[in-house]
C-alpha cells in the first residue's frame, strides 16, 4: 500500500494543508445524556408515560429510570404526576412547554453540526 504523497516518512501523520473551523454548539448537558435524550424523545411523541412504560421503552432498571427523570424533572423539562390505582400507587410524566423547547434546540444544534460535517 503506497503512503500518501503528504504523510512524513516513518509512519508519521500527514501534514493537513488546511484547517476548517468549525462551531460545536453547545449542548444542553442535560438531554445529552443519552438515557435523558430517550426519555424526552418519548415524551415528546407521547402525552403522557407511566414509570413502568418509560422503563420497558428504555429497558433499563427502576433505579435509573427514577434518577434521570428526577434530572430532568429539576430542569424543569418533565413534570410528575403521582395517583393511585385503587391501592397501587402511579407514576406518570409528561413533557413541559420548556422541555420542548430545550429539545428544539439540542434537535437544531445536532441537525447544525450533521450540516457542518457533511460540507
Amino acid at each position: 500500500m503506497a503512503k500518501s504523497a503528504t504523510a512524513k516518512k516513518h509512519g508519521e501523520p500527514a501534514k493537513v494543508s488546511h484547517i476548517v473551523e468549525t462551531k460545536i454548539p453547545d449542548f444542553d448537558r442535560v438531554i445529552h445524556e443519552k438515557t435523558r435524550l430517550a426519555m424526552i424523545s418519548a415524551l415528546a411523541v407521547n402525552p403522557t408515560l407511566t414509570f413502568n412504560e418509560l422503563k420497558g421503552i428504555l429497558k433499563t432498571s427502576d433505579g435509573n429510570v427514577s434518577v434521570h427523570a428526577r434530572k430532568l424533572e429539576e430542569a424543569g423539562y418533565i413534570s410528575c404526576r403521582k395517583s393511585f390505582a385503587g391501592r397501587v400507587p402511579r407514576t406518570e410524566y409528561s413533557l413541559t412547554a420548556a422541555g420542548r423547547r430545550a429539545l428544539e434546540r439540542y434537535l437544531n444544534h445536532m441537525e447544525a453540526l450533521i450540516k457542518a460535517v457533511k460540507q
